[in-house]
């Protein structure tokens, strides 16, 4: 009884692997002629595809950070002072300093 048990299991396991086996092309073995018909769903497959690429709109550069970023513009930097300004600011400095 064992024995029996034993090969149903195996019979059982066996049974699928051998309903997956396909055709596996062998090395140096040649592909199987495609009839005209299939030759020509091929072509359509690869129209359909070219075509559905160039319905996809172009989109503008995609910026992964904009969550993380704030919309407002940057604050520009302090504007470095022009030379006369910079004489004046020191002269009344100076004015201030010697009036203590």
């Amino acid at each position: 009884m064992r024995v029996f048990c034993a090969a149903l299991i195996v019979a059982s396991l066996v049974g699928p692997v051998l309903a997956q086996d396909d055709h596996v092309p062998r090395y140096r073995e040649k592909p199987k002629e495609k009839s005209q018909a299939e030759i020509n769903a091929d072509k359509a497959a690869a129209r359909a595809y070219q075509n559905s690429l160039n319905n996809i709109p172009d989109q503008g550069p995609v910026d992964p950070w904009s969550n993380a970023r704030s919309t407002d513009a940057p604050k520009s930097a302090a504007k470095p002072m022009a030379k006369s300004a910079a004489k004046a600011a020191s002269a009344k400095a100076r004015k201030a300093a010697n009036t203590d």
